[in-house]
């Protein structure tokens, strides 16, 4: 797909949290240090959830953003599609939860779970259901509460996952020189238990026994999946840029998947770019899931790393095992 699709990223916004856990909330009770954390990571704090609230919750308030910096009224958006692997409940779609805040009923709504390519998969999805001409203001929301899915007896996960939402407005765009660029996303799902919650599905429903063993939590192989984010991220740059004869002098911004400052730093270095041309904020919120690049690229816009016109690569690899990658022309 590398012709130019006629929709662009009207709006962005994202919340996070007021609570932030440092690593030394993990030192106190955890064989671990500032140092340990830092160095195999990259995080030094990450943002959890205020007790009563959920997914919803930070997805509500970040769509808000967006519908306000995409200067539309709310009343406009005639699809809703949340990206999460951290659902309010296994039924209904949390998107339904998000529409009833917003004040949006008969508006169609779903979850689209992809993990951390969840936003990816649905950028490259929205793009295509507006080209199609179905919808003309689609809410795009990549939200999680992973804080709420961790062992924190586990201290090879529990210091990587925070809780944030970010969202975008997607539209038709007048601009033909505007929009989505290229797109691939991809899945296997042999690898599926490099990183998987094993309980609480229809697979291991949820017993007392899960409880006890804490199989409701996020486990993952970390070596493999580093080897797996290095190589496939690079393997999505290249195609990308073959597609679409770019160069990476060419792009204003790079915003990979914030999962672990390691393997940006190592894909930063491959490609040659200087720091200010990646977006990192993995230092601060620590691994967000699919809310990692939105509040990323909604942050370059705020502070004026991206301006109008610009071409940007977004980048997903998460669970699945899965991945993907679009370039825009904001």
């Amino acid at each position: 797909m590398s012709a130019i699709l006629p929709a662009i990223l009207k709006g962005t916004g994202r919340d996070l949290p007021d609570h932030v856990l440092t690593n030394d909330f993990f030192t106190r009770y955890l064989d671990t240090s500032d140092e340990w954390i830092v160095t195999r990571t990259g995080i030094h704090e990450r943002r959890r959830v205020a007790e009563g609230e959920a997914t919803s919750a930070l997805a509500s308030r970040a769509a808000e953003r967006a519908i306000e910096d995409a200067g539309i009224d709310r009343r406009q958006i005639d699809l809703i599609i949340l990206c999460t692997a951290t659902p309010d409940q296994p039924i209904p779609a949390t998107a339904c939860n998000v529409q009833a805040r917003l004040g949006l009923a008969g508006v169609p709504a779903f979850d689209l779970g992809a993990a951390c390519s969840g936003f990816m998969y649905g950028t490259i999805v929205a793009a295509n259901l507006v080209q199609a001409g179905m919808y003309r203001h689609i809410l795009l929301i990549g939200a999680e509460t992973l804080t709420r899915f961790t062992d924190y007896e586990d201290r090879t996960t529990c210091v990587l996952f925070g809780d944030a939402a970010g969202a975008a407005v997607i539209t038709p765009s007048a601009d033909r020189d505007r929009g989505l660029l290229y797109a691939s996303m991809g899945a296997d799902g042999t690898k599926l238990q490099d990183i998987w919650a094993p309980a609480g599905g229809s697979h291991l429903p949820a017993s007392n026994a899960t409880v006890a063993e804490r199989l409701h939590a996020i486990r993952m192989k970390g070596r493999e999946v580093y080897k797996f984010a290095v190589v496939k991220m690079m393997e999505l740059i290249d195609g990308a840029m073959e597609a679409t004869g770019l160069t990476p002098d060419d792009l204003r911004l790079v915003i990979p998947h914030q999962s672990n400052l390691r393997i940006i730093e190592s894909v930063r270095e491959k490609l040659g770019l200087p720091p200010e041309k990646i977006a990192i904020n993995i230092d601060r919120y620590g691994n967000t899931s699919a809310a990692s690049v939105p509040v990323a690229l909604d942050e370059a816009r705020r502070d004026g790393r991206v301006r109008s016109g610009d071409r940007i690569m977004m980048l997903g690899l998460g669970a699945g095992l899965t991945w993907a990658v679009a370039v825009w022309r904001v």
